[in-house]
This record gives C-alpha cells, structure tokens and sequence, in this order.
C-alpha cells in the first residue's frame, strides 16, 4: 500500500457524531456535525496489537467468511466474530444493529436510508488514500449516495465490495440435451426451449418465493430488461426525480412472467420454495434452467463439474446487447465501528491481496473488484466460473449492467415486492395492477 493520498472524508450527521464518540479513526478527526468529514491523514491499519473485528454476514455465501479467515492466517493480530443471517433479516434489522450495536464490517443489502440517517460511515477519505478513486467509475456508482439518501449514483462512497456480480440463466447440460436446446438469441427462443421442456415432463424453472425475499424478482427484473431498458430500471433504483417502474415495457414483463407462470414452468410449491432449496432443486437435476447469480459459480462447478452452462437472459431482437443485474455485494462500515480503519484496511485487502482475489474466484465464481492492472486469477476452461466472468465482462464492456430493483428502498423488498410477486405466482390479482402497486408502494417509502 503506497503512502497517503488526498484527504478525505469519514462520517455525516449529528446522530453519526454521537455515535463515533470515543472510537473514532485513529489519524482522523472525529464528526463534528452533518455533512462534515473525517480526514484520514495516517495509512489505515489495524495497529500492532491484537484486534477482534466483529462482522454480520450474509448465510449461504462463503466468500466473506472465507476471506476473513484468510484475512487472520496472514495477519494473526486480528481475528473475527463472525454472525449470519438471512438477507432479509438483515434488511430488516439494519437500523437498529446499526443503531445500537453497530458491528466494524456489515453485509447492507441497501444503502440510502442508513446513509441519509448518519448510520454509516462515509468512506471517501479511505478511497483517496487507498486509490479506489482511480477504478472505473461504474464499479462502485451503485456504492454512492446523495444527499439526504439520494438519488444514488453520485455523493461520498458508503460501501465497498469483493467481486462485481453477474445475473444470467444457468442451465443443466444433461437435460438440455434431452430437449436438443441451443442457447437462445432471442427471448422467444428461450420460450420456445421452456415449452419444449415442460412437454418432455422436465420442470423448466427452478425457483424461489417464499418468506420476506421474493425470489421470482430475479426473472422479472430480467425480463424487463429485455422488453425495455436497463438505464429506465436503474433510475427507478437509484431514486432519480421522475423515474417509474410502471412503464408499458415493464408491465409487459409482468405479462411474460405471468404466461410462465401459468404455463407450470415453475414447480406449484413455488411460494413455499426457499432459496437453497431452489438451489437443491437445480443440483439434483430436477429442473432445467435456474435464474440465478454467479456467486453459485463455484459451487456448480463443484457439485456438477462440466455439466452446467450459463447465458444472459436475452433480448426480444435478435442482435441488441443483454442486459444483467450487476455490482457488488455490499459491505459497509458502521458509523459507530469500534474498529474503522482495520476495516477499511480488510476492505483494500480483500481486492488487492493475490491469494484474496484468487478465494474471490474460487470461492466466490466472481471478477474481483479492485485496480485494472489487478491479478485475475486463472479458472478451469470449461468451466461455468468461466462461462459467468465472460459473461460479466461482456455487460461491463456493453455498458448494460443494472443494479437489483429491491435495493430501491430498504422495504422495497419486503413490504412490496414480495407481497405483490407472491399473489402473482398464486394466482391473484391483475399483471397490470403490480407495479402500480409497487410505485405506489416506492413513493410513499420514498417520501417518509
């Protein structure tokens, strides 16, 4: 880690102020009032001494606790208390744990609201001094927050990522063959090999719907990507004036899922269905497709070595670009961290560090974030690991990426989109009334 770069900032309300007292960054000021800052003018580190950093983690995704292990083996002064929950238990609980008994690193499936209530730490002054300034812009955009909480996409830097993720179809190569299916150009190829599926009795679709985390957002958000525009869907998720989701290209999306749905692509217990056992579904070749990330990459190619391949949901016309929810999965530092600095420094490790980015890829199936010039650690030819990095350099390149429409508000997800996309799969209500709803839902989340 080269020496110190520009100042910057670290910190934001009266209630962060209040927060920070007595733990704040050694080498930087503490908060002194809303919208001020912290500089860091000494290397983060964490110190010489033995340190505990205390983590709330997301359950079911390896990387972070296996690079937190990492993390200890090379620097044996600093061990982890390591908890986790379910996604949406965290969405749920964020506030208060941030509030009461904030831990030094947390999984934020959503960032604004904390932001805008001083609840996490602004980490400017660590992207001067380290240098996450100088990455491409786009990789941490969905990372920034405005003032008062938005819009998103520009302001200080309230979190940072392993790896940049990639949505897409995975799809078993044994079944595929029972069908004679070819990776689709267009989205009605993709119909036409559903339809082919149910015929010869092969579940279609492995999904999820069940609890406080809808997981048929995933194929919807994809398919109004396809019927629309992936710029239109990240206006709407980063709180830009104006922006809807209850356009006519997005409800016809609702339509499309809808004809899926009544056509039994999914299995009928899908609202009972949670996401491992979705995932059980799809690994023991009980489905043929599953919409889903490349942070199961690795996992696939351990369970299903060869036999698992992976395409972008793609476009109504045969040629456009495809489109894909990407970003990092997101990991903030509490305003009132015990330990910022080592956390900052954990953060900067886990993207620069060679044996770190090589867990990210091989634990993770993901592209690690950090400096262009960065190490990308080689994968198995073949392999569906390869396959999904392809995949997310190619949205990257095309400028096509999306962030997750649940990560508009921290209720979005459960209070809107898992309710509505629940009476869809059963049955209930019109295709047109969702997203009604769910603006309707947005606006008033957005104007608490």
């Amino acid at each position: 880690m080269s020496g110190p770069r520009r100042c910057g900032a670290v910190v934001g309300t009266a209630l962060a102020a209040a927060l920070l007292v007595g733990c704040a960054a050694p080498g930087g000021d503490r908060a002194s009032g809303a919208g001020t800052s912290a500089a860091v003018t000494s290397e983060p580190d964490c110190g010489s001494g033995p340190v505990v950093l205390r983590a709330r983690f997301e359950t079911g995704f390896p990387l972070a606790k296996a690079l937190t292990d990492e993390f200890t083996r090379q620097h044996p002064d600093v061990t982890w208390e390591v908890r986790e929950e379910q996604y949406a238990v965290l969405t749920q609980n964020a506030p208060r744990l941030l509030a009461d008994d904030p831990p030094d690193l947390v999984r934020l499936p959503q960032v604004s609201d904390l932001a805008a209530d001083g609840l996490l730490r602004d980490l400017d002054g660590y992207a001067a001094w380290f240098g996450w300034d100088d990455w491409p812009a786009a990789h941490l955009r969905q990372l920034r927050v405005g003032p008062g909480g938005r819009p998103r996409g520009t302001g200080p830097l309230y979190a940072m990522g392993f790896s940049t993720s990639v949505t897409g179809v995975f799809y078993n190569k044994d079944l595929a063959a029972r069908i004679g299916f070819r990776e689709p150009s267009t989205l009605a190829e993709w119909d036409d090999a559903l339809a082919r599926a149910k015929g010869a009795g092969i579940t279609p679709l492995a999904g999820f719907n069940s609890g406080a985390a809808a997981g048929l957002a995933f194929p919807l958000q994809s398919l109004m990507a396809a019927h629309g525009s992936p710029s239109a869907i990240d206006a709407w998720t980063f709180q830009q004036p104006g922006a809807r989701i209850d356009t006519p290209a997005n409800t016809e999306a609702v339509r499309h899922l809808r004809r899926w749905l009544d056509a039994g692509y999914f299995d009928a217990d899908l609202n009972a269905t949670d996401y491992a056992r979705m995932l059980d579904r799809f690994t023991s070749g009980r489905a043929l497709f599953m919409v889903d990330g490349d942070w199961e990459s690795a996992t696939l190619d351990r369970l299903m070595p060869g036999r698992v391949g992976f395409f972008l949901v793609p476009p109504v016309r045969a040629g456009e670009p495809r489109a894909a929810m990407t970003g990092p999965p997101t990991f903030g530092i509490p305003a009132g961290a015990a330990h910022p600095d080592c956390a900052a420094y954990f953060l900067n490790w886990a993207v620069t560090d060679r044996a770190a980015r090589e867990l990210t890829v091989r634990v993770g199936g993901a592209l690690p974030l950090g400096p262009p010039d960065a190490h990308v650690p080689p994968v198995e030819p073949g392999s569906v690991t390869a396959t999904t990095l392809t995949a997310a350099a190619l949205v990257a390149a095309n400028g096509t990426g999306m962030d997750f429409m649940a990560n508009a508000t921290r209720a979005i997800l459960s209070e809107s989109w898992t309710p509505r996309l629940q009476e869809l799969a059963a049955g209930e209500g019109e295709p047109d009334d969702l997203l009604r709803k769910v603006q309707a839902d947005y606006a008033d989340q957005v104007d608490r």
